[in-house]
């Protein structure tokens, strides 16, 4: 331990150079809270894009300046946020050495500590006990959520900075652990809200959250486009279903249809990737952001490889494609950055962490679900450079997405057991078969085509349409501060922009697979289903149309949507639109139209 206590100390000499970046105001105020009571832990939990970092590292160059500690450690989740740690200490003269393994015994000579991942630190907790105790040390663990990941993380993460002089945990997202998997160093307390006792609820010991940093200009507003339509698949016993995505009925069939729309040969991903573009080029153009950019978050790699193509057939410029077991994923995230490509198309590489200012634009094109994965991929386009800069998200329309979407401004750190009742609510990934047989088996489900619409935007609460004989749009007063700016869209005007934009956008989309089509042959070995193809695309096409009859009646009576639809299935009675024939459809048209 000796050459470790001699580096320490040559490193100690080095006194780190604070910059004279100004700090937010939330950065002050938690730096005075955290000087004024000096604790041994320190939970900030602030929201992606309000710049943990630079308080983090502020506070550690004050510590290590007034010699309160000798090292610092950092704790990050990924191998790529090891180099971004260790590059944004370097900018404020703190060396910290990011390469560092657990090979390694002692902390190199002429470094102030060195960044590491949870998945080390799991590895030989021991060791880094070690160096966190041979000098006063300030850890940081960053997106400390991560040390709830199962026992082993969490009991690694305790064993190996149990010690250390000071702990200074940051979150900037929502998460779900069990109660007893509790994140080490977080302070938690009995939850009695409304009186249900039982839970447990974390304790920051400060809050920073999305309102505050919208308030402040530090994060952009964002506005959510859902995106209907209806799909197709041949499930378990040979027979084909269509289902509409936000009129599905049950859970299941939502489901099917939201695996279904994500399939590379139907036209919903095209469709929501040329409708993306679409506002890349506007946010270029006209929104004041001549570097806009968009990412495309898939499911798994094999999505991820079929929509870079997509991209490519549809707009006409590659995408940047980042995989996470390609060795230079880091460095396409940094040319991604830095560039000016308009689209990445990635699994998870860009879900937390990583910092792409550009980036303004964000399409849900995975099956991921939790608050927590999208909290995280939310926050990537939201950091504000410019006051006129807003965030979009495109999203399938079905309500597990809506309901995130409604409810990102609410802070979620409660403890949760898992729910009692439907366990597979809290799995991160569509709990459907996968979409080739293993082999020697019958295919058991197979995704036929989606078509795509556009169905709303959402904004603090509120679904904006973009229909021009819908319900009047009234912004709020609060809102018109950041919706109001020169250069940037109401929700309202938004949804109007994106509405009117739809059908030309469908036509675009199906000229571009025509002229390429061997990208994604559908081969159909079902021929007598010609005319249930044909009958499926009509049906299609009315329940767009009584979707806007639906509407206008709704505006002309203020009525709910929801109350018109039930009126609608009482006075004609049938299933829900989605699973309606042809005929129990023409004749709801019909009845719309008596109502206007």
């Amino acid at each position: 331990m000796g050459s470790d206590m001699g580096s320490a100390a040559r490193a100690e000499a080095v006194a780190p150079q604070t910059t004279s970046r100004p700090l937010r105001a939330w950065q002050q105020a938690a730096l005075g809270q955290y000087e004024e009571q000096s604790p041994k832990d320190f939970l900030v939990t602030a929201t992606p894009g309000a710049g943990k970092t630079t308080f983090a590292l502020t506070l550690a160059a004050r510590l290590l300046s007034r010699r309160e500690v000798a090292r610092v450690v950092v704790v990050a989740p990924t191998d790529h946020l090891r180099l971004q740690w260790a590059e944004a200490a370097d900018a404020m003269g703190i060396v910290l050495d990011p390469n560092l393994t657990n090979a390694v015994g002692p902390v190199r000579a002429g470094t102030q500590g060195y960044v590491t991942t949870y998945a080390q630190v799991a590895g030989k907790p021991m060791l880094h006990a070690a160096r966190a105790s041979a000098v006063k040390s300030l850890v940081i663990l960053d997106e400390v959520h991560h040390a709830g990941d199962g026992l082993s993380w969490g009991e690694a993460v305790e064993e190996a900075f149990g010690m250390a002089a000071r702990r200074l945990c940051l979150t900037g997202t929502p998460f779900r652990t069990k109660p007893d998997e509790r994140i080490p160093f977080v302070r938690y307390e009995e939850d009695t809200f409304e009186g249900e006792a039982g839970g447990l609820v974390s304790r920051a010991d400060y809050t920073y959250g999305y309102k505050e940093a919208l308030a402040d200009s530090v994060v952009r507003p964002v506005v959510f486009a859902a995106y209907t339509g209806t799909s197709r698949w041949r499930n378990s016993a040979g027979e084909v279903v269509a289902a509409s995505l936000s009129e599905a009925g049950t859970k299941s069939v939502e489901m099917q249809a939201w695996r279904t729309a994500l399939d590379p040969k139907g036209q919903w991903v095209p469709h929501v990737i040329a409708a993306m573009d679409d506002r890349i080029t506007h946010l270029r153009e006209e929104g004041g952001m001549p570097d806009a950019a968009g990412l495309i978050l898939a499911s798994d790699q094999d999505d991820a490889r079929a929509y870079a193509k997509i991209v490519r057939r549809v707009t006409g410029k590659a995408a940047e494609l980042i995989l996470s077991d390609d060795p230079k994923a880091s460095k396409k995230i940094e040319r991604f950055a830095t560039g000016s490509a308009r689209i990445a198309v990635c699994v998870r590489m860009i879900s937390e962490g990583v910092d792409v200012p550009r980036a303004a634009v964000l399409a849900w094109m995975t099956s991921y679900r939790t608050p927590l994965f999208f909290a995280q991929a939310v926050g990537r386009v939201v950091r504000a450079r410019a006051t006129h800069e807003s965030a979009t998200v495109f999203l399938p329309a079905v309500r597990p997405l809506l309901s995130l979407a409604a409810s990102m401004e609410e802070q979620r750190n409660h403890v949760m057991p898992p729910p009692k009742s439907q366990p597979d609510e809290e799995l991160e990934a569509l709990d459907l078969p996968p979409r080739e047989p293993r082999e020697g088996e019958l295919k058991q489900w197979e995704a036929l085509e989606a078509d795509a619409r556009f169905a709303h935007v959402l904004h603090s609460g509120t679904a904006h349409t973009g229909e021009g004989s819908g319900p009047t749009v009234v912004v709020r007063e609060e809102d018109e501060e950041f919706l109001g700016i020169p250069g940037l869209l109401t929700p309202a005007q938004t949804a109007e922009l994106l509405a009117k934009r739809d059908d030309e956008l469908r036509l675009r989309v199906a000229a571009s697979h025509r002229a390429d089509d061997s990208d994604f042959m559908i081969v159909d070995d079902h021929p007598d289903e010609d005319d249930a193809g044909r009958s499926w695309r009509d049906a299609a096409e009315l329940r767009r149309e009584i979707n806007r009859l639906v509407s206008r009646v709704s505006a002309k009576t203020s009525t709910p949507h929801a109350v018109v639809h039930t009126q609608l299935r009482t006075q004609v009675p049938g299933p829900p639109s989605a699973s309606a024939s042809v005929d129990v459809l023409r004749a709801r048209r019909e009845r719309l139209r008596t109502m206007l």
